[in-house]
């Protein structure tokens, strides 16, 4: 339940953008949601999709998270609040000022998970934002600002990575589906019954102009903060990322008569760019990442040497250049590798997004949110791509992490204490709050 008396709140004028919080902090109310009733959401919500062994399956556009949009949809009108979606699918709940200049600030992240995953990721952003609204909705407050609670359509990319999010940025039309890998007309058919057409999804596109910025709840899904014993971890950046696909091609023969020496072995080649390039880059990019995913060897047999192996590779790093200079020293293993083995090696380029960076206003209206609510909190670079890391590229982003226990993410053993999520709801309704009635401090970068 909220803290504060609606009748006994100043509510002040909205102060010059860039205005310093510590001078606004005995004006700007202070509210805090309703534990119970989130967590009732929670519960609710974790019914739709929920897998025998305890994970969930929302598979975006599957028949579960449609039943989950219609369940938030239904959140949203019952909550007094204005039910808002757009041409990519994506849906939020809005709560208007009555200023007609007053520009957006969105909130949210998604509902869709990956195949068995677990109910924190996204969720929580979502859950959360809906109750900030509801919060300040039912608080009385009027604010100089439009909020809005967002969930953002196929974040997990079962269909296309971060879809509604791209939408929104301008960054998508029906050109780009072409790419996508589909069977028979399944991805036309999935978007039709979201309702959602591809011809006009380009119309999902904001005005940067309209927007405040954006702010991101979401589970850590790594270790850091629980190590440390911190509650609130204050994204600073997201790491870029890169996927290829690496071909090493060689000779199939019989693997009992072909002689050792002689052997044009695709998969040893491959082998042996993998050990390679997993110790250069612990050894030299020590904030580096190395993965390689998936080997398709062909033909496939014991008794054939495999004249082709395709390896799915990934690497990231949350420094522009290093990333770069990670993918040219693992190009030159992969070459390596195959003049050693006499294969010949062909990359092709999967996904390239770029390492973004947090709002310096953001991330100190984070760190002010969570002095006010007395809550220690860890500056963290995130090495899992995040819809904040997508709205970066459009307005000011900000981003609060929770602590996951053990670090387990994207599997049903994923888990954060009630109390730490919690805690990071308060703390995005605080910035909320701060945001409305301070503007974004400092300079927008």
């Amino acid at each position: 339940m909220t803290v504060a008396d609606p009748a006994a709140v100043t509510y002040p004028e909205r102060c010059d953008e860039g205005a310093d919080l510590q001078t606004l902090d005995s004006t700007i109310p202070k509210l805090r949601i309703d534990s119970d009733r989130l967590r009732a959401d929670f519960e609710a919500l974790r019914h739709i999709g929920l897998t025998h062994d305890g994970g969930v399956n929302r598979l975006a556009l599957s028949a579960e998270d449609l039943a989950a949009r219609a369940w938030f949809a239904d959140r949203i009108e019952e909550a007094g609040l204005r039910v808002c979606d757009d041409d990519a699918g994506n849906l939020g709940a809005v709560l208007p000022s009555p200023d007609p200049g007053a520009k957006t600030l969105l909130i949210g992240s998604h509902l869709d998970s990956v195949p068995n995953g677990g109910h924190y990721d996204g969720t929580i952003g979502v859950l959360a934002a809906l109750e900030c609204l509801r919060t300040i909705h039912d608080a009385g407050l009027v604010l100089p600002i439009h909020l809005e609670a967002i969930n953002f359509t196929d974040d997990e990319g079962c269909w296309m990575s971060m879809m509604g999010s791209r939408a929104l940025i301008g960054a998508l039309n029906a050109e780009a589906f072409n790419d996508v890998p589909e069977d028979d007309g399944q991805i036309r058919a999935a978007l039709r019954l979201a309702g959602i057409d591809l011809d006009t999804v380009e119309q999902a596109a904001r005005d940067p102009e309209a927007v405040l910025g954006f702010l991101e709840l979401h589970v850590e899904q790594s270790s850091r903060l629980e190590r440390a014993n911190v509650p609130i971890g204050v994204v600073t950046g997201i790491v870029g990322r890169r996927t290829y696909q690496l071909t090493f091609t060689g000779s199939a023969g019989h693997s009992g008569t072909t002689d050792m020496y002689k052997r044009r072995d695709a998969l040893r080649g491959a082998a042996m760019f993998i050990v390679r390039a997993h110790d250069v880059v612990r050894e030299a990019y020590g904030d580096g990442i190395f993965n390689c995913g998936d080997i398709d060897v062909e033909p496939g047999s014991f008794n054939i040497i495999p004249s082709s192996a395709c390896i799915d590779v990934e690497i990231r790093h949350y420094k522009p250049e290093l990333l770069a200079e990670m993918e040219t020293a693992l190009f030159k293993i992969a070459r390596e590798c195959a003049a050693v083995c006499a294969l010949e090696v062909e990359s092709k380029r999967m996904l390239s997004r770029p390492a973004a960076t947090m709002a310096a206003g953001m991330i100190q209206a984070i760190e002010s949110a969570c002095v006010t609510l007395g809550l220690d909190h860890l500056p963290l670079v995130s090495y899992a791509g995040h819809t904040a890391q997508m709205l970066s590229l459009f307005t000011h982003s900000g981003m609060i992490f929770v602590p996951s226990v053990g670090g387990i993410g994207h599997h049903p053993d994923e888990f954060t204490h009630w109390d730490d999520v919690v805690n990071g709801a308060n703390v995005l309704l605080q910035t909320v709050l701060d945001l409305a009635y301070g503007g974004v401090p400092g300079t927008l970068t």
